[in-house]
């Protein structure tokens, strides 16, 4: 049993790491996901099916819950990387 504990430890060690300007940059889209409902609507025409609409709307937990975008980047950026922020996110003023 110990031994797996320990595999998965090593292995879960073997992820990907971010540096600060990456870990900025994800954290950043995800207190702006969390500042509201996203989405997109797209409407054309072509030769092959005529007219077409597509709609998208994307709702984060993070939204639901209410969570404080700025708090969320913060936390987020210490989690991936240890440190704090590197800067302040920009966001989308709502």
């Amino acid at each position: 049993m110990i031994r797996i504990v320990v595999v998965l430890l090593a292995l879960s060690a073997c992820g990907t790491t971010m540096d600060a300007v990456q870990a900025a940059d994800h954290c950043e889209q995800r207190a702006r996901d969390a500042e509201g409902p996203t989405g997109r609507v797209t409407f054309g025409v072509n030769n092959n099916s005529g007219a077409f609409t597509e709609a998208e709307i994307g709702i984060t937990s993070d939204f639901l819950r209410g969570t404080d975008p700025d708090v969320l980047y913060d936390r987020c950026v210490i989690k991936i990387t240890g440190e704090g922020p590197i800067r302040r996110p920009v966001l989308r003023n709502m």
